[in-house]
């Protein structure tokens, strides 16, 4: 039985593990300010980061949980799964694989 690419139903490893993979990726990007200037707190505080780095680990946090608690964000999300799982089924090729460059001398 083939599946359909267009077919709009989620799994439940779909719903609570893919597509919360795909919005954290996507956040933290969304986030990169925050993510920089934790990272850089830590990288200058050594073993005292989790004092020293609280500001900056709640700006980061808050971010983050702004987005994942964003049904608008999730839908996004949701829906570049669902493209990136069509046109898996369409071509049977992973969207890393389809990514990559070809080589530019045969």
């Amino acid at each position: 039985m083939a599946l359909d690419p267009a077919d709009q139903h989620l799994r439940h490893v779909e719903k609570d593990v893919l597509i919360p993979k795909i919005m954290r990726e996507k956040a933290k990007e969304r986030c990169s300010e925050q993510v920089q200037d934790f990272t850089k707190c830590c990288k200058s505080s050594g073993f005292l980061m989790v004092v020293k780095c609280r500001k900056e680990n709640s700006a980061l946090k808050e971010c983050l949980t702004a987005y994942y608690n964003d049904p608008a964000f999730y839908e996004e999300c949701k829906m570049e799964y669902l493209k990136e799982r069509e046109e898996f089924r369409k071509t049977g090729i992973p969207t890393k694989k389809r990514l990559q460059k070809l080589p530019t001398s045969m």
